[in-house]
């Protein structure tokens, strides 16, 4: 319930009611970008100081390679299942919307993990970037062969244009930039940074999920045309994944802090980088199913429910 009546949690849920009573309240798009940016600034920078502190270890190794095959696991179950009530294209598009992740729902854990005082690896940041990409390109390689098993005209793009478009997307640079610049300065750039990447992250992150919560809503009033199967992966692969992720940290020995935010990671769905790519890549597949099934039911899933029940799940098993 603590986490529930956080602040930031809160404008989120108002966000949603005013979407939903059809209010003209809204976040002009120049500024939530600024939003966006500047919230995965102060994250690249918080896991660069962290990573000044503790360096290069073997837990970071295992942890970033458990996050690279979670990201692999999660779109290759989810395409086999959407298969069973989906075309071949929009499985595909599907499947990568959740094989890869949401940064505002990584940013959001981490929100809690420091209001519950739970200690968590600079280096989980890095994983989020990691995990980005291998969903879009084993769903544009199955799109590809979709289309060649039936003589269907498309654009068969290729992965090394993915991943150059991937590694050089602007917020992908910023966060990793924003780490390497934190574990160059260190203590110093921490200290002279916290008025504005500390300070600041709690309003800024509230802000950006007020807008959020009305982008959420907006995309809700599609969710009527969905297929029951839709509906039901999007509210149940978060816990699936989830449980994954919480398996595979139980396994590696991490910390509570780190397998909450492996778990959210496994859980989120994206719904920026990821659909920006596909609706290039793969224009047969249906946008209102793939931004709807995420910013609709599992983004708020995840908010409201998901992040709380993960962290008691982490405490749990791996405490």
């Amino acid at each position: 319930m603590a986490a529930l009546l956080d602040p930031a949690i809160l404008f989120f849920v108002f966000g949603i009611v005013a979407g939903l009573l059809r209010s003209n309240l809204e976040i002009p798009p120049p500024i939530a970008r600024f939003l966006s940016l500047y919230l995965l600034m102060a994250l690249g920078l918080k896991g660069g100081f962290a990573l000044a502190q503790s360096g290069l270890t073997i837990e970071v190794g295992m942890t970033l390679g458990a996050a690279l095959f979670l990201a692999v696991l999660v779109p290759a179950l989810g395409y086999g299942v959407l298969r069973r009530f989906l075309n071949g294209f929009d499985a595909a598009a599907v499947a990568a919307t959740y094989g890869s992740v949401s940064a505002v729902t990584f940013i959001t854990a981490v929100q809690m993990l420091d209001a519950q005082h739970i200690s968590f690896g600079g280096h989980m940041a890095a994983a989020m970037a990691l995990m980005e990409s291998p969903a879009i390109v084993m769903a544009v390689l199955l799109a590809n062969k979709a289309r060649r098993a039936t003589g269907a005209e498309g654009p068969q793009t290729g992965v090394g244009s993915l991943l150059k478009e991937s590694l050089t997307d602007g917020a992908q640079l910023l966060l990793m930039g924003a780490m390497v610049v934190g574990m160059l300065s260190g203590e110093a750039g921490q200290q002279a940074m916290q008025p504005f990447s500390g300070d600041l992250f709690k309003g800024m992150l509230a802000f950006f999920l007020l807008d959020m919560g009305l982008q959420a809503a907006r995309h809700m009033q599609a969710l009527r045309s969905l297929h029951p199967g839709a509906w039901a992966y999007a509210l149940l692969a978060p816990l699936v994944h989830a449980s994954l992720a919480l398996a595979v940290s139980w396994l590696l020995g991490l910390s509570v802090g780190d397998g909450v935010l492996l778990m959210a990671l496994a859980a989120s769905a994206s719904y920026i980088a990821v659909p920006a790519v596909v609706r290039h890549a793969i224009p047969e597949a249906n946008p209102a199913l793939y931004l709807g099934m995420s910013l609709g039911m599992t983004f708020p899933f995840n908010i409201l429910v998901g992040l709380p029940l993960y962290m008691k799940a982490a405490q749990a098993v791996l405490a």
